[in-house]
């Protein structure tokens, strides 16, 4: 389970990270990728950094299937996710659309998706973990 302080619950949220983030595709996710700074303060200020940690959010369509496997395929979303959240940055935040073929993926194959989008949109960013 993803602990509640890293998900992201504003649509507002969802939508600038949807709309302005780094995307990156998969076969079964798609991966949105943002860091927020805050422009009162400095980024590389400890406290700043400190006050917000990274945020997960799930968008998880009609289309992979019926309200069964929609839940079970967010389930296995939110264990994958609590796996990479020490990869991500303060301040970030990932939304993670389940495509159709997630329905039938399995965790591992989920997980290696999750992993492999991260790797790509910090490639495209300059900033290789």
């Amino acid at each position: 389970m993803l602990p509640a302080q890293y998900r992201m619950r504003r649509s507002a949220d969802f939508g600038a990270t949807v709309k302005h983030g780094r995307k990156a595709v998969q076969p079964d996710v798609i991966l949105y990728d943002r860091v927020i700074y805050d422009r009162r303060t400095d980024p590389s200020e400890e406290s700043a950094v400190a006050a917000a940690p990274p945020r997960v959010g799930l968008i998880i369509a009609k289309s992979v299937g019926n309200a069964v496997d929609r839940h079970r395929v967010a389930r296995r979303l939110r264990h994958v996710a609590r796996e990479v959240l020490a990869d991500l940055e303060p301040q970030e935040q990932l939304v993670i659309r389940a495509l159709p073929g997630s329905s039938g993926a399995t965790s591992d194959e989920l997980a290696n998706q999750l992993r492999t989008g991260l790797r790509s949109i910090r490639r495209a960013a300059g900033a290789v973990r």
